[in-house]
């Protein structure tokens, strides 16, 4: 899908494998409050560049021409009202610092800090749901692996996002 730039702000995700996507928009459907679950799972990269840089698309396109990219679920983990699983990898953690380095003039504060991946689950609700739903995912969690499958880029719409692009890694 080709990039149509945009005025606004563009979100940047790693995509999840198909079944990976069915498991944790299952989880969000089951947990998230309906009126606030406009988005399926996601792994943010970047949450505000420029929409309207030419550069950025060409730049996803070169970093989307790697393998598929495998990731640990290492734990459930509670973040006072929002409940997230926590992602390990050392080759995403490598990636992100190079695509730091490449979108460095459009960086806020937040995106230009060290990633900490993470699928929320569950999110605006009261501490007590989500410290009931923490503690129920928490029994018996055993730590497992997911795939990605590439970048998508999207358009904020100050709450639901719109799909712009997706650069697909190759196999």
């Amino acid at each position: 899908m080709a990039q149509i730039l945009q005025t606004g702000t563009l979100i940047i995700t790693l995509d999840l494998g198909p079944e990976e996507q069915v498991f944790f928009n299952s989880l969000r459907e089951k947990h998230f409050p309906a009126h606030a679950n406009y988005l399926d799972a996601h792994i943010t990269l970047f949450h505000k560049l420029p929409a309207n840089e030419a550069s950025i698309p060409e730049t996803l396109t070169k970093f989307a021409e790697r393998p598929q990219i495998e990731l640990t679920v290492n734990k459930v983990h509670l973040m006072g009202t929002c409940v997230a699983y926590t992602l390990v990898s050392d080759e995403l953690k490598k990636l992100h610092e190079q695509m730091q380095k490449a979108f460095e003039p459009w960086l806020i504060k937040q995106d230009q800090q060290a990633l900490r991946p993470h699928i929320t689950v569950q999110n605006k609700v009261t501490a007590f749901k989500a410290q009931q739903l923490h503690q129920e995912l928490n029994e018996g969690f055993t730590p497992f692996t997911i795939k990605t499958i590439g970048f998508s880029t999207w358009k904020y719409l100050k709450g639901p996002w719109k799909l712009l692009a997706q650069y697909p890694f190759y196999k």
